[in-house]
């Protein structure tokens, strides 16, 4: 007799190419075919479904929404959770709050996952947010991934059912980065308003007439044109590389010297577990749990969000090859003890079968 495999909805705000995302492409890949998975974008982009495994059972319905119309939508998403009877509902982020709203008098059980904020959220907490959070999320298992968010999520919206679960990341796929003669400084990062990296550029500019290195920048987005244009404004386009999309970032981390990160906002980042991985030292702005995740050999390179700042850390790293490698194998070291991707796959594997059959 076939057993019947459970089903996960699971409601992003995009499924774009992003942290959240690939860490669910990485997860689906591991639990493979014992369970069913459907996936919500909100916003109609699907392109990560690129990193899912062939022959994964996953569905990507097309559901209308009409934005601005929260209560509409509750009740249309609602009547969804109904029809197809979830095993359990993962929602991301604020993005997908319309979900939890559906099932505010529960019909299936819920998990939410918070990996951060956008550039609306990224200073302060929106009241209106707060009050919603609180309210909507308080019968729900919240899974958060940072220190930082584990703080906001107890103390400033008041829940009671807060996991910290930390990223994992397959260190087998990041070879230790090569040390070649040239200096490379790369990152790897969504080219968005609040990754900030018109702020790495002015500080590449800094530090140009004083080094010799190059820039690369992976990944793509909205900001793409104005950031190409800055670089040319700055006098350094022939000396920054922009990669644009790619699906084998590892294969770049391989050709850093310095992985760099700019953000305004953060939590905690898979781009920085992936240089860590792959054995680099890392110059960012202090934001998230950044500093954290870090080796303490790494903590005079995390800086404030200034360009100068940022620029200095850089340099550091640039003119002190030693102590950069050292950093960086310091920083493999502590990714190889506290970040293991099958630690976390096993907890969410745990969260998403829950402790039996649940009841509404």
């Amino acid at each position: 007799m076939r057993v019947k495999k459970p089903l996960a909805l699971h409601v992003f705000s995009t499924f774009a190419v992003g942290g959240p995302q690939v860490r669910f492409a990485a997860l689906a890949a591991h639990l493979g075919d014992a369970w069913q998975h459907m996936i919500v974008a909100m916003d109609g982009n699907t392109a990560c479904r690129e990193r899912l495994p062939a022959g994964l059972d996953v569905s990507f319905p097309d559901i209308y929404h009409r934005k601005g119309a929260m209560l509409a939508n509750a009740r249309a998403f609602r009547r969804h959770l109904k029809t197809w009877r979830p095993d359990v509902m993962v929602t991301s982020n604020w993005g997908s709050i319309e979900w939890a709203m559906a099932n505010a008098v529960p019909v299936v059980r819920h998990i939410h996952i918070e990996d951060g904020f956008g550039p609306d959220e990224r200073a302060v907490q929106l009241p209106r947010r707060v009050w919603m959070r609180r309210i909507l999320l308080r019968r729900v298992q919240v899974v958060v991934p940072s220190l930082t968010l584990r703080k906001i999520a107890t103390e400033v919206w008041r829940l009671p059912s807060v996991r910290y679960l930390p990223n994992g990341i397959d260190l087998s796929r990041f070879a230790v980065a090569r040390r070649g003669a040239g200096a490379v400084i790369g990152t790897v990062a969504a080219l968005r308003a609040e990754k900030n990296l018109s702020r790495l550029l002015r500080a590449f500019r800094m530090i140009a007439d004083d080094v010799r290195a190059e820039l690369v920048i992976v990944g793509d987005g909205p900001m793409g044109g104005e950031l190409r244009a800055l670089a040319s404004e700055l006098g350094v386009a022939a000396r920054v590389r922009f990669i644009g999309h790619t699906d084998r970032a590892q294969e770049f981390y391989r050709d850093f010297d310095i992985f760099a990160l700019s953000s305004d906002t953060e939590q905690m980042p898979l781009s920085v577990l992936e240089a860590m991985a792959s054995g680099l030292p890392v110059a960012a702005t202090d934001v998230g749990d950044v500093r954290a995740m870090l080796a303490a050999d790494n903590d005079d390179f995390v800086v404030p969000q200034d360009d100068a700042r940022l620029a200095a850390a850089l340099r550091g790293l640039l003119v002190d090859p030693a102590r950069a490698r050292a950093i960086g194998a310091a920083n493999r070291q502590k990714a190889a003890r506290d970040y293991d991707q099958a630690a976390m796959f096993a907890a969410y594997e745990t969260l998403l079968r829950g402790d039996g059959p649940w009841q509404p």
